[in-house]
């Protein structure tokens, strides 16, 4: 899944950290980012947003604080996965799966059927 478009308004009177911050947040809830999505990179994101990295940065620092996000170093910045241990463990496996599969170009209902194959032997 592709990053959604966050765009920053100048005229606003939020401050542009918070206004990438609550985009982020409701890319998040409204499932345009799903969980273990990476981010742009810091730099790449203030380029494309006309922004300063510590503006960028620190958005990213605020969504890590409130667990919407997780830093993984040099790997990068990544949607957080929930609370839930065995749920979050299932949605690696299956982004892990479906990347493996995208990867080999199989399509996402032969992707599907593979799985519900997998998952009933």
């Amino acid at each position: 899944m592709a990053s959604p478009d966050f765009t920053i308004d100048p005229a606003s009177s939020v401050p542009p950290f918070r206004q990438l911050h609550d985009s982020v947040v409701a890319a998040v809830k409204s499932g345009a980012l799903v969980p273990g999505a990476k981010l742009p990179t810091v730099r790449a994101l203030a380029a494309e947003l006309g922004l300063a990295t510590n503006t960028v940065a620190s958005a990213y620092r605020s969504l890590e604080a409130a667990g919407v996000v997780e830093g993984r170093g040099r790997a990068g910045t990544f949607v957080q996965f929930g609370d839930d241990p065995i749920e979050s463990g299932a949605r690696q496996i299956a982004l892990d799966a479906a990347r493996g599969l995208r990867d080999l170009g199989v399509d996402r209902a032969r992707a599907l059927k593979l799985l519900g194959e997998a998952f009933d032997a």
